[in-house]
């Protein structure tokens, strides 16, 4: 007779909360279905130093799992990194623990939801190149094919997007920043102490452009002072 193979028994974890937190009720109503899900049982206890992890006020430990009453809580996980404490702090932060949170209800309200996430603040983007000098080396290098300023707008490819266009992409810095590896660049740009030599099977097919990183600093200085273009209202589909 063959038998099924016992399943290993989860390793169970310790919560450290604090009392006004164990009073509230949350934790008796969130616990037993992490349980329910993952066979891990969870003792509450109050001491934090010999927890697996733990629940605390403070903003500046772990991350932020909820709200409510008038507190961010945020978890914690022991030096020891217990892989269920792990998928607590993991469940707590889901989507499923998220909802499974703001169901619990005291009187018909809900006194806990979702952490309130920090709005991040967006660096501006700045180069320290030459700007004016960026202007004549666009003009000199690139112009055959990119129109660089609205000066010029006859003078380039017409499938080849102007540095206005492309300034308006979001992510422009860093296509400029790696163009020389961005077809069709590769197979006539040449950048010192960066990219190869031309094989010499496979010589360019126009004169070459060739420039320093210096050089590419000062483009990327001027690009950034340009105005981006007007693209309209992104395409929406029906």
């Amino acid at each position: 007779m063959v038998t099924a193979p016992r399943m290993a028994k989860a390793q169970d974890i310790t919560l450290a909360v604090p009392q006004a937190l164990q009073d509230s009720g949350l934790l008796e109503y969130v616990l037993p279905r992490f349980s329910l899900k993952t066979g891990v049982r969870i003792a509450v206890v109050e001491n934090a130093e010999s927890a697996d992890l733990s629940l605390s006020e403070d903003s500046g430990a772990g991350r932020a799992v909820f709200t409510g009453p008038q507190a961010t809580w945020h978890i914690v996980i022991s030096a020891r990194d217990n892989e269920n404490a792990r998928r607590l702090a993991d469940w707590l932060t889901s989507e499923i623990g998220k909802r499974t949170v703001a169901a619990y209800t005291v009187d018909g309200a809900a006194p806990f939801g979702p952490a309130k996430q920090a709005k991040a603040e967006v660096a501006a983007v700045t180069f320290d190149g030459d700007a004016a000098r960026g202007e004549n080396l666009s003009d000199k290098l690139c112009g055959r094919c990119h129109v660089v300023s609205r000066d010029e707008r006859m003078n380039d490819i017409g499938s080849t997007p102007s540095f206005h266009v492309l300034r308006a992409r979001q992510d422009w810095d860093s296509r400029f920043q790696s163009f020389y590896a961005r077809n069709p660049h590769p197979a006539f740009t040449q950048v010192a102490d960066v990219t190869p030599p031309f094989h010499e099977e496979r010589p360019p097919p126009i004169v070459p452009v060739e420039m320093t990183l210096d050089d590419l600093q000062a483009i990327m200085a001027y690009v950034s002072a340009l105005k981006p273009a007007d693209l309209g209202a992104p395409i929406q589909h029906q």
